[in-house]
């Protein structure tokens, strides 16, 4: 795995309830540089998660549930029989934020185990 992407994955979210600015597209472009694969729009970042079974999609889901608990940092999921597409954007602030970048580090290496 990416060290810098271990550096992300390490981080916690930050409370965040708006009043600061989202990133700006330079920051967010350096962030999803950091990342595997992810797909970087106006306000958020997105990767869709392929697998070979219903099972194996929905053991994948359930982590990322037990992950977001933990941030107290949601994705939108779209979750077929066989994929999973991951969106993340911080809707306090209109925009993304550090920690979406965070959670997508820590998504990309649990998609690892």
């Amino acid at each position: 795995m990416n060290t810098i992407v271990n550096d992300l994955a390490s981080k916690q979210c930050r409370p965040c309830e708006g009043g600061v600015p989202p990133l700006s597209p330079a920051q967010a472009a350096a962030l999803a540089e950091r990342l595997d694969g992810w797909e970087l729009a106006d306000r958020q970042i997105a990767k869709t998660f392929r697998f070979s079974n219903y099972y194996q999609t929905m053991a994948f889901v359930n982590a990322i549930a037990w992950i977001s608990h933990r941030e107290d940092h949601h994705p939108d999921l779209s979750v077929g029989y066989s994929a999973c597409r991951v969106e993340y954007t911080t809707h306090a602030i209109g925009g993304l934020s550090e920690n979406d970048f965070i959670c997508a580090a820590k998504i990309d290496a649990l998609s690892r185990i």
